[in-house]
Parts: C-alpha cells; sequence; structure tokens
C-alpha cells in the first residue's frame, strides 16, 4: 500500500508543471483609447506613431501581468497607468481642460470574479486615477468617491499625489482657448473624439475585470460627470458574462446602461460578445450618441463595437497575436 501512495504522489508532482502550464493559458486583453472622427487625412503620421505606440506600451503591461499567471484586476490596472501616463490620450497626463482651466479625472474599475468595483469622479491631484479607484473597491466601504473626499482618501492610501498642473499639456490648453474663443464649436467639434481609455482582460484563471479611465470633455461645466466612472455604464465586469468599457457621449451611455446591458444580453440571451455590443450600440445610436466598447468574456472571447468613423482599439491573447487599430476600415 504503501508503494502505492509513493507511486501516487510521484505521478501528481510529474503532473503539477503541466497543469501550471495550462492554466497559465487563455488569457485575453483588450484595450481602447477613445473612438470618433479618427480618419487618416485628420491624423498626422507623427501621431499615429505616438498613438499605436503608447498602445502598444499598455498592451506589453497588460500582456507582462498575465503571461505570469497575475489577475484579469491588476493587468488592466498595469495597462490603464501606461495611458494614463501618456499625454497621447485624454486620461491622467493629457487630460482635457474643464471651462474653469482644470483638470477633473473619473476612473472605475470592477472585477467579475466578485462584481466588487471602485470608482471616483472630479479628482485633480492623484497621477493615477484608476489605482484610485481600485483602492475605493479594496480599502473603502463605498464604490464611489468624489472632489475633494477621494482626494483625501487617496492621501491616506499613500497613493502618488502630483500638483494640478502636472496633468495639463499646451495641446489641451490651445483646444479650450479654440472653444472658448467659438461659440459656435461644441467639445466635439475641439477633440473630434472621446478620449477615454479603458482596458478589459481575461485572465489565466477564467476571471474578468473591467477599468475605464477619462479626463472628461473639453469645456465640460458645473462638475459634469460622464459615463466612465459609473458602474454599468461605461464599466461592467461579470464572470458569468463578460467584461466592458466603453468609451463615447456619456449622457447617452448612462442612460442605456451600455455596460451592463451588454452584459445581460450576454447573460440572459446567449448571444456573443459583437451581437450583443453591435445591438446596444444600434440602440445608443437611436438615442443619439455614439462611441464605442471593447469585450472580453469568461470563454476567451473578445470583440469590440463602436459607431465612430474609427477608434483606438488593440486586443491581444496567449492564443493570438496583437492587433492594433485606429481606422474604421482596418
Amino acid at each position: 500500500m504503501r508503494c502505492f501512495f509513493v507511486l501516487l504522489g510521484a505521478l501528481l508532482m510529474s503532473a503539477t508543471p503541466a497543469a501550471a502550464k495550462e492554466d497559465a493559458t487563455g488569457w485575453t486583453l483588450v484595450i481602447h483609447g477613445g473612438a470618433g472622427i479618427i480618419e487618416r487625412d485628420r491624423v498626422t503620421p507623427e501621431q499615429e506613431v505616438a498613438v499605436r505606440t503608447g498602445m502598444n506600451a499598455a498592451l506589453d503591461a497588460g500582456t507582462a501581468v498575465l503571461k505570469q499567471g497575475g489577475s484579469a484586476m491588476d493587468a488592466v490596472e498595469a495597462a490603464i497607468r501606461v495611458l494614463e501616463d501618456d499625454p497621447n490620450f485624454n486620461a491622467g497626463r493629457g487630460a482635457v481642460y474643464t471651462w474653469d482651466g482644470r483638470n477633473e479625472l473619473d476612473a472605475s474599475i470592477m472585477d467579475g470574479r466578485t462584481r466588487d468595483a471602485g470608482a471616483v469622479a472630479g479628482v485633480g491631484v492623484v497621477r493615477h486615477p484608476i489605482s484610485l479607484a481600485r483602492a475605493v473597491m479594496e480599502h473603502s466601504p463605498h464604490v464611489m468617491l468624489s472632489g475633494k473626499g477621494a482626494e483625501e482618501f487617496a492621501r491616506e492610501q499613500k497613493l502618488e499625489i502630483v500638483p494640478p498642473g502636472w496633468f495639463g499639456t499646451e495641446r489641451r490648453r490651445e483646444q479650450l482657448d479654440r472653444l472658448r474663443g467659438n461659440d459656435k464649436l461644441s467639445w466635439f467639434d475641439i477633440d473630434l473624439k472621446y478620449g477615454t481609455v479603458g482596458a478589459v482582460a481575461r485572465d489565466a484563471q477564467g476571471h474578468v475585470a473591467a477599468a475605464t479611465s477619462t479626463g472628461g470633455l473639453t469645456g465640460k461645466r458645473w462638475d459634469r460627470i460622464g459615463d466612465s466612472p459609473i458602474i454599468g455604464a461605461g464599466t461592467y465586469a461579470d464572470d458569468r458574462a463578460c467584461a466592458v468599457s466603453a468609451t463615447g457621449a456619456g449622457e447617452y451611455f448612462i442612460r442605456e446602461g451600455v455596460a451592463h446591458e451588454i452584459c445581460a444580453r450576454v447573460r440572459f440571451t446567449g448571444e456573443t460578445l459583437k451581437q450583443a455590443a453591435d445591438a446596444v450600440m444600434a440602440e445608443v445610436k437611436d438615442l443619439g450618441g455614439t462611441g464605442g466598447v471593447i469585450l472580453t468574456g469568461p470563454t476567451g472571447e473578445m470583440a469590440w463595437s463602436f459607431n465612430t468613423p474609427g477608434m483606438y482599439r488593440a486586443k491581444v491573447s496567449a492564443d493570438t497575436p496583437r492587433i492594433v487599430e485606429m481606422y474604421e476600415e482596418e
């Protein structure tokens, strides 16, 4: 009998490396950097290189986590932090200005395993709002904090605090000046796109997560808050369905409950991620809104859907090479 258990133990030990290797496969990562009027004749070669470089860097950060068997939550946070530091995107450094000349940042994150979530709105001194959103989820009894209270909580959590001027860039200031100087322009005319950034991932354990971060709209007033920090509108993750991050005209995405609506369709109707996303984005368009979404699911499915001329988007998985795209026709 003793020989039997010795032999059984040896067999289990020899199987462990193979099992671990198998568990490290199946991960996925999808990111976006905004949707809008993104057309070849409107984007300079230098801008295109900068955007594609930033998207690749974000993929690298998230992929490094997932390849080591890390969690989907860690992967989406890592990817978003890279984009928050890149002035080519409207999140963190490079965020647009409000009408009053401030940078007000919003972010949210959700764990599909537990459906825990955290969000922040209207913060102006936290270098990585996405990390603050995660801290709200993990270290507070709340889901969303805003403004000065959120910043006070960030200091208590010892997150990196920067001067308010750290986020601004000359290009964003020029956009605000143009808007202020021409009452016929809207915030969308200035940006030509919604610059929100987002990431969704599935880890090797089959869990999904979603995260979204934004600087909002150029010239926004009255402490306006869009869909990005709102769980169920701009961000949602559920292991029973999928993970979604959105970018677009926030007021419409809030009214439609876009991210949750997509997950509900997947969960209750059996639609594919693409089918559910296309259906919900069509409803957004019927309301008068534009934008896009990225998705991944616990089976490893990946998708995106947008109703604008382009969207900064990229994806990669353990089994497929990365794709980085900007224009509708790609």
